[in-house]
C-alpha cells in the first residue's frame, strides 16, 4: 500500500532531525479502511512552533517525498494543516504540525511512528480524544432561517445559489445527524453511502435537487421533513428550545413560494 510506503519513509527522513518530537498517524489508517483511493494524514510533533510560518511547513513536506503542490487548510478551519500532493507515489498527503502542548487537543488518538523519550505516549495516557458534536440547539436556531434564505433564492430564480445551499444543508445538518442516528461520528456526509442504513440513505438522496424549480422546492421541502424526524429522534426537548413560531411561519412562506407560477 502506498501510504504505508509513504509513512515509513518520512518516518526514516524525520527521526534523525532533532526539532522532532514524534510522528503519528490518523484518519482511515486507525480503523484499517486504508484503499487505494485513501490521503494520508500525518500528524508531526516538534519542540519548535512550525504552523505559523508556511515556508518552515513546506520546507518539512517536501523532504517527505516528490513534492507537487501544498496549501494551507483555513478553509477547512485549519491552518496548521498542509495539503500536500505527491508524485511517485501521486498520494495526497496532509501533514498537520503541532508542538506537545497542542497535540493534547485532539479528535482521535493517532497511531505513533515516532515518539521520541515517549513524550507522545505521555500526552495521550495525560489528555483524552474528543470528537465534536453538533449543538442541537445551534442548528435549530438556524435552521429555519436557512430554509427562508434557500425560498429566496428560489423566489427570485437563483437556482444555483438554492442548489449549492443544499449540499450545505446535507453537509452541516442532515449528514451529521443521521451518522448520530446510525452509532458513527458525525462526519458530515463522509462514507453515507456505506455507513448508513437504506432507508436513511434513501431520504438523503431525495434531498438531491435537478436544476429545475420544482425540484429545488421538492428537495427542500423533503429536507425539512427529515430534518423534522431526526430532531424528534435525536433532540431531548427539556434541552433543545424547537422554534415553532419561526418553523410554522417559514412554511408558510414555503407554501406562498411553492404556489408562485
Amino acid at each position: 500500500m502506498i501510504q504505508r510506503e509513504f509513512a515509513e519513509k518520512a518516518k526514516m527522513i524525520l527521526e534523525p532531525d532533532d526539532n522532532v518530537i514524534g510522528l503519528a498517524i490518523a484518519g482511515s489508517w486507525l480503523t484499517n479502511e486504508i484503499d487505494e483511493f485513501s490521503d494520508l494524514d500525518l500528524i508531526l510533533v516538534t519542540k519548535q512552533k512550525i504552523s505559523n510560518d508556511k515556508n518552515l511547513m513546506l520546507d518539512y513536506a517536501k523532504r517527505l517525498g516528490n513534492f507537487l503542490s501544498g496549501f494551507t487548510g483555513e478553509h477547512v478551519g485549519e491552518p496548521r494543516v498542509l495539503i500536500c500532493l505527491y508524485d511517485n507515489p501521486f498520494l495526497h498527503v496532509d501533514i498537520k504540525f503541532l508542538t506537545l502542548d497542542e497535540f493534547h487537543s485532539r479528535i482521535e488518538t493517532p497511531s505513533l511512528l515516532i515518539d521520541k523519550n515517549g513524550q507522545i505516549e505521555k500526552a495521550i495516557s495525560n489528555s483524552q480524544a474528543k470528537f465534536p458534536y453538533p449543538d442541537y440547539q445551534w442548528i435549530e436556531d438556524r435552521f429555519w432561517t436557512w430554509i427562508h434564505y434557500a425560498l429566496l433564492k428560489i423566489g427570485r430564480g437563483e437556482y444555483f445559489e438554492a442548489y449549492d445551499f443544499m449540499g450545505f444543508l446535507r453537509m452541516v445538518v442532515l449528514g451529521p445527524l443521521l451518522h448520530i442516528k446510525n452509532d458513527n461520528l458525525p462526519r458530515g456526509v463522509r462514507k453515507v453511502e456505506t455507513d448508513l442504513e437504506i432507508e436513511d440513505l434513501a431520504k438523503l438522496k431525495l434531498t438531491i435537487p435537478t436544476y429545475d424549480r420544482q425540484s429545488l422546492l421538492d428537495s427542500l421541502k423533503n429536507a425539512v421533513s427529515l430534518y423534522r424526524q431526526l430532531r424528534t429522534e435525536l433532540y431531548d426537548n427539556d434541552k433543545v428550545n424547537l422554534q415553532n413560531d419561526t418553523d410554522k411561519k417559514v412554511m408558510n412562506y414555503f407554501d406562498e413560494i411553492a404556489n408562485r407560477k
